[in-house]
This record gives structure tokens, sequence and C-alpha cells, in this order.
């Protein structure tokens, strides 16, 4: 699987997990350099609480379009060190 946003890729993994369909990619597989640290911050009743990346493709930048749990719940445990994108980062096979 490969997250793309502006034609780049910004992850690509053969091991992605898929949650409420969405593909929650290993953070190793992320390249890190389009990534930015978001201040945002929302809460999933059985996930717990999400932080965000900003993404940043030579200038064209896409706020909060990447999320993960850094210390999911429980029933979550298994995404704890992944990422999955939104607002317009098409995911591929």
């Amino acid at each position: 699987m490969k997250a793309i946003y502006n034609g780049k890729v910004l992850a690509e993994s053969e091991e992605t997990l898929v949650v409420e369909n969405n593909h929650y990619f290993p953070e190793d597989s992320l390249h890190k350099e389009y990534f930015k640290s978001s201040d945002k911050h929302t809460t999933c009743p059985w996930k717990g609480l999400a932080s965000y990346y900003t993404i940043d493709v030579e200038g064209n930048t896409n706020p909060d379009a990447a999320w993960y749990y850094p210390e999911p719940k429980e029933a979550a445990k298994e995404i704890k060190n992944h990422v999955a994108f939104w607002k317009g980062v098409e995911i591929t096979a």
C-alpha cells in the first residue's frame, strides 16, 4: 500500500492495518521529511487520544492530514506506532 499526496509517496508498506476502512501504516514506513507535528488532538471512544501531522510536500501544505494514537486504548493496541491518512491523501495498492 502507498499513501500519496501531491505526487509524492508519503508512506509505503506491505503490512498496513485496516481499522474502520482506514489503512494504518507502520511508523517506520513514513517518509518523515513530509511530516510536521500538529497541535491538533481528537478523541475516539474506543481508540483513545489521536495526535496529528501536517503534510508538507514541496510547499503544498495539508494541515492535520495524518493521524496516529501515541497510547491507544487496549481495544486498539495494534495501531500503536501506525499512522493513517485523510483529506486528499490517496491510498493505493
